[in-house]
């Protein structure tokens, strides 16, 4: 998980040392409401798809997961969802210069944000290595495709983040030193301590690791699966084996995409960014790219939907017109049921008070 906002650049000198870093903090802010208004459009849009989607796993599809990539599938919405959560905080850091804003936004919001994001691109690798390992065992189950498997990588991918997370958290209230005025650039470097700064980096380096690890996996998952389907075709082109492979090529490369677009971008630029912050021509010309690429990694969220629809028959079963109109019909009928119960209980219950009525009267006689 990488650390909020701003690199690992110790944060006392810039604000008091001279006027070189004091420059080095003045960044223009103009293209502030660009990012705004795409944040804000962002979070509206991935809070209804992720939402609508968690509905569907949770509430529509079985409660019982039937499968491993399901479990993972329901983990990277969760993530998302998270993401999109996190949006409204880093909306605010962006609209305001409060000294609190910040501190809030740097000490939970960033890390929270970070925390999923590194989440939804581990649970995409789990992904297509469950994918990667179908098509090598096609006829039994390994045992990192069972149920039981893909729960416990789940709670401890959560565990590690949450643990990571909660370490910085008090790195960053133990060692923060009171602040009465703070720059106009959305960097939270100008809170971070020495202590601070350390494990920060200690942790975006091992952050660019784990998604350089990803990605490499996915990479190598696609070409094996492209291999496998180029053999397959030269023996019979036009067999159910080919057809299934061309499939499961074509789902990987949607994935692939995805992560590629959304998160490489982010880490190119952040690792020299994190490390050459020092160089005041260097924090100048990388910030811009470091809220660019932030934005575009945000946009997973949007897209993800796209995963589980192909990945999961289940979703896309749930989501069928004629599932989605059984499904209407099927609660109008018992509505329909309910209340005509309930009417003829309304008669029988009037029927006995009328017979208990003239019971009584005739033994009044």
């Amino acid at each position: 998980m990488s650390g909020p906002g701003g690199p690992g650049a110790s944060s006392e000198s810039n604000l008091t040392n001279g006027n070189s870093s004091s420059h080095c903090t003045q960044v223009d802010t103009s293209a502030h409401v660009f990012f705004l208004l795409v944040y804000t459009l962002v979070f509206l849009v991935g809070l209804l798809l992720n939402g609508f989607t968690l509905k569907v796993y949770f509430c529509r599809a079985q409660q019982q997961a039937s499968s491993s990539v399901t479990v993972y599938l329901k983990n990277l919405a969760a993530a998302d969802f998270l993401v999109s959560l996190c949006l409204p905080i880093r909306i605010t850091n962006y609209a305001s210069v409060s000294v609190s804003v910040r501190q809030l936004y740097c000490n939970y919001g960033a890390s929270a944000f970070y925390l999923n994001m590194y989440a939804s691109i581990l649970f995409m690798g789990y992904i297509a290595a469950n994918r990667y390992l179908k098509i090598v065992h096609p006829l039994g189950t390994h045992v990192l495709q069972t149920v039981r498997a893909a729960y416990i990588i789940a709670t401890v991918t959560w565990v590690l983040l949450l643990a990571t997370m909660s370490i910085y958290v008090a790195l960053s209230l133990s060692t923060q030193e009171p602040l009465t005025s703070i720059s106009n650039a959305v960097q939270c470097d100008v809170l971070h301590s020495k202590q601070l700064s350390i494990f920060y980096k200690i942790v975006h380096s091992a952050s660019a690791l784990v998604f350089l690890l990803v990605l490499v996996s996915l990479v190598f998952f696609y070409y094996s699966v492209s291999r496998r389907l180029a053999l397959a075709q030269q023996r019979q082109p036009a067999s159910s084996g080919s057809k299934k492979l061309a499939k499961s090529r074509r789902n990987m490369l949607v994935l692939v995409s995805v992560f590629c677009v959304c998160f490489v971008p982010y880490h190119l630029v952040r690792l020299p960014y994190a490390f050459l912050k020092r160089h005041c021509w260097w924090s100048q010309a990388f910030f811009y790219l470091k809220e660019l690429t932030i934005m575009v990694s945000v946009l997973n969220v949007c897209l993800d939907p796209l995963i589980y629809f192909i990945f999961c028959k289940a979703f896309r079963a749930q989501l069928s017109p004629g599932r989605m109109f059984s499904t209407t019909a099927t609660q109008g009928a018992n509505t329909g049921r309910r209340s005509s119960d309930g009417r003829l209980s309304i008669v029988r219950n009037n029927r006995k008070t009328s017979l208990t009525t003239s019971t009584r009267q005739i033994g009044m006689l």
